[in-house]
């Protein structure tokens, strides 16, 4: 065997445990993790049959779905990679120039709030529920083409009252938080 073989034999073994590891992790991201082209690492995926990132986090979104009770998959905005009811949970979301403002490039507040609530519905454990309250803080500004993570917790549970905290990011720094009350309906 060749040692161009045997080092494009290693490569795609790691690239394997990598994306193993994070599903998410970008083809930019494996090109300089590697130290080889963008077009090495699509040959790399397609030669060892792994989708691109979107279709990766399609297929964990699905996944995640089925564990949702209180929404239908096309009401909540972003992909939901990680689920625990009543505990976390975790969604992407990838804005696009539609949901900026044309002059600026500021993605509008409310896609971002619409993003962390259907989250915050999302991780509880409750067939219907309605926000009662929200108390939230933009942090810094988000731009058409920012990627977004979504990180909700579940930080008490009384009677029907869910408590739930979400925190988005931007490159991991946090863009915006937002602390819920929700109230599940038909439950004592």
């Amino acid at each position: 065997m060749s040692r161009k073989k045997m080092k494009k034999q290693m490569r795609q073994a790691e690239l394997l445990k990598k994306l193993e590891n994070d599903p998410f992790v970008t083809d930019e991201e494996l090109c300089e993790y590697f130290h080889v082209s963008i077009q090495t690492i699509r040959l790399d995926r397609l030669e060892l049959g792994i989708p691109e990132l979107r279709e990766r986090i399609k297929q964990v979104a699905d996944r995640n779905y089925s564990k949702v009770k209180s929404l239908g998959k096309g009401e909540i905005v972003g992909e939901i990679i990680d689920l625990n009811l009543n505990e976390s949970g975790i969604s992407i979301l990838e804005t696009t120039e539609d949901m900026a403002f044309t002059k600026t490039k500021i993605v509008r507040g409310h896609h971002i709030f619409a993003m962390a609530e259907s989250l915050a519905m999302a991780v509880i454990d409750a067939d219907v529920a309605l926000t009662g309250v929200a108390n939230m803080k933009y942090r810094i500004p988000v731009f058409a083409g920012d990627k977004l993570v979504a990180k909700a917790e579940v930080v008490r549970i009384r009677a029907n009252k869910y408590f739930v905290h979400v925190k988005i990011y931007v490159k991991q720094e946090q863009v915006f938080r937002g602390k819920f009350i929700l109230v599940s309906i038909g439950e004592e």
